[in-house]
């Protein structure tokens, strides 16, 4: 496992409107961990499901500042329909879907809770 994207946090302020809005875009599941403010995000909703990552209060941040996480890529099958459950889950497009000569097609977006992230659909064909 080289050079492998193991775990991200997305930092958040509010965790029901955070949940809410990753559900609706990429279909993630969610498990409790801990603190209310701070859930483990599954691949998808098997009960068994493949843990990726976290969403976290701000406050668990090591960082005086607020931290808008890190920009994270996410690989998607259909980019223009990310883009629209995007707009209708309450984010924010920054940047069109736009080609990366020979890897495929990125938008870069908003959440509801200020963070950048990429939806990343595959295809070296793009030009």
């Amino acid at each position: 496992m080289k050079n492998k994207l193991t775990h991200f946090a997305i930092h958040i302020d509010d965790i029901e409107r955070a949940k809410s809005f990753y559900d609706g875009v990429f279909d993630w599941g969610f498990n409790s961990y801990g603190q209310n403010d701070f859930l483990q995000i599954k691949a998808d909703k098997t009960e068994n499901g493949e843990l990726i990552g976290a969403l976290q209060s701000r406050e668990y941040s090591p960082v005086p500042e607020k931290l808008i996480g890190l920009e994270c890529t996410i690989g998607v099958e259909n980019v223009d329909e990310i883009i629209e459950r995007v707009k209708n889950n309450g984010g924010k497009i920054l940047m069109p879907k736009t080609a990366i000569p020979y890897v495929g097609w990125i938008a870069k977006f908003l959440d509801t809770e200020g963070n950048l992230i990429c939806g990343m659909q595959y295809d070296n064909s793009a030009r």
